[in-house]
């Protein structure tokens, strides 16, 4: 009986090793043909070059110029670092995967990108919607509008959306981190997103994932409400003006606004405001292929290349130049 008990107490103990065993996992990237690869290659690293150079010449601008010294290009050049870094975090691993195939990474380097993932896409969602009540209190509360965007206000809005994506990554990181991977160790993706790792884990992930639900909700779902608000507002505001070309201008600012955010939350909020896995992983890496990529580029041409600040600072500098 002794024997029988020492035994089955191996047999866990080494179950509980095997679960702990998975220090790395391979990323499978884009399943397409090696011919179609290279061309996706040479693509996405143009693209990735272009949202490089085109955010860093939008803080450079923003930084130099005074006359865009003000609430709302405080935010963009917010929103063109967090592009920055936003791609810097998924699109290397994205190249990688297209140039040499399916390829070993650290658990560590994986927890440690999806951490980085999390604060960036959280702290986006925030940003969108500090836009959005900037672009409401121009156009409605114009006469309060220095008062209610003074600097102190935007510090604040732009240091709480850091922040708050700071804490919903420490905790959703942490939790799925604690989760113990006994194999197989493949993740069908181009990075270490959640869905993916969540599919992996061989414990108990309800606790896991109801964190990650209701994080989805609040942030997703409450920045989301806050922005079709906003926006809301300022459609009444605009059609309440007497002359059409305003009209004709705040609507074509306002329509394209809403198709960034359209875009970026219908993508965003498919994949992770769901109680359960993810089943379909490739449905799972076209939208964030969408998000990841060709959002911050919908953004630039969007918020900056169309507006005519940003052209006259853009001309006055490469006549300098």
């Amino acid at each position: 009986m002794s024997i029988n008990f020492v035994s089955l107490q191996m047999e866990r103990s080494l179950e509980l090793g095997n679960m702990t065993r998975v220090q790395e996992f391979i990323l499978l990237g884009l399943s397409i043909s090696p011919e179609t690869r290279e061309v996706l290659f040479a693509v996405f690293l143009t693209l990735y070059l272009l949202t490089l150079l085109e955010n860093a010449l939008i803080v450079f601008l923003v930084c130099s110029h005074t006359e865009l010294h003000k609430p709302m290009y405080f935010f963009l050049g917010n929103l063109s670092c967090l592009e920055m870094c936003y791609v810097s975090v998924t699109m290397p691993s994205l190249l990688v995967g297209l140039w040499t195939g399916p390829y070993h990474v650290p658990f560590t380097a994986c927890m440690t990108q999806l951490f980085f993932f999390i604060i960036l896409i959280c702290t986006e969602c925030t940003l969108l919607a500090s836009m959005a009540c900037d672009h409401y209190v121009a156009i409605c509360r114009p006469l309060h509008y220095p008062l209610l965007m003074r600097p102190q206000v935007c510090l604040g809005l732009a240091g709480t959306s850091w922040l708050g994506g700071l804490l919903v990554s420490v905790s959703k990181t942490a939790c799925i981190a604690g989760l113990s991977y006994c194999g197989p160790n493949v993740l069908n993706h181009f990075f270490c997103d959640v869905s993916p790792l969540l599919n992996l884990s061989c414990t108990h992930v309800a606790l896991t994932e109801l964190v990650d639900f209701l994080s989805a909700i609040v942030i997703f779902c409450g920045t989301l409400l806050v922005s079709l608000a906003s926006y809301s507002a300022i459609g009444v505001a605009v059609l309440r003006m007497p002359s059409a070309a305003a009209r004709r201008k705040d609507f074509s600012t306002c329509a394209s606004h809403l198709v960034v955010v359209g875009i970026f939350y219908s993508a965003a909020l498919f994949i992770y405001c769901r109680p359960s896995r993810i089943r379909s992983m490739d449905l799972n890496k076209l939208l964030s292929v969408v998000y990841t990529v060709a959002t911050p580029m919908c953004n630039l041409v969007i918020y900056c290349l169309r507006n005519r600040e940003v052209h006259a600072a853009l001309l006055r500098t490469l006549r300098w130049t």
